[in-house]
């Protein structure tokens, strides 16, 4: 078995993504791994028969700069602990950005939180986390959302 030396953590800041951190944080101090937390973020595009409507300069940079706070935030957390933890703030579609940023840092691991949709729901929305599960060639670790972190 290759040892795991970087773990990444893709983030959308519910309490799955919370969960997630957290275990990743507790796996990286026992493995003595870096932790690299990342948040895909997507700008809204409205399309219409006739054309599309697309974000303003100011919009983007609004959704970009509270993006950037937030994971910040969630990174600043776990600054306490004996792990190296970075924040990686990308643009794309999830599914594809965090595949590829998983190769950029030699991930070892991937940790993710998953809402355990099921039904229409999962239908209507999808699942970034079971798309991972089916096409990463890095194990992925799925977490739900728990209670409170005890330690």
């Amino acid at each position: 078995m290759v040892p795991i030396k970087n773990i990444l953590v893709p983030i959308d800041f519910g309490e799955p993504s919370d969960s997630a951190l957290g275990h990743a944080i507790d796996l990286a101090e026992a493995l003595d791994a870096k932790v690299y937390v990342l948040n895909v973020y997507e700008l809204p595009l409205v399309g219409f028969p006739d054309g599309a409507v697309i974000p303003t300069a100011e919009i983007a940079s609004r959704i970009v700069n509270a993006s950037q706070k937030v994971l910040d935030e969630a990174v600043a957390k776990h600054r306490g602990r004996k792990v190296a933890v970075s924040a990686l703030l990308k643009q794309g579609d999830a599914r594809d950005v965090i595949l590829s940023v998983a190769k950029e840092v030699g991930a070892g691991l991937i940790v993710m939180g998953t809402h355990g949709r099921s039904g229409i729901a999962r239908a209507l929305i999808g699942s970034v986390a079971e798309r991972i599960v089916r096409t990463s060639s890095i194990p992925v670790l799925t977490v739900h959302a728990e209670g409170p972190r005890a330690k």
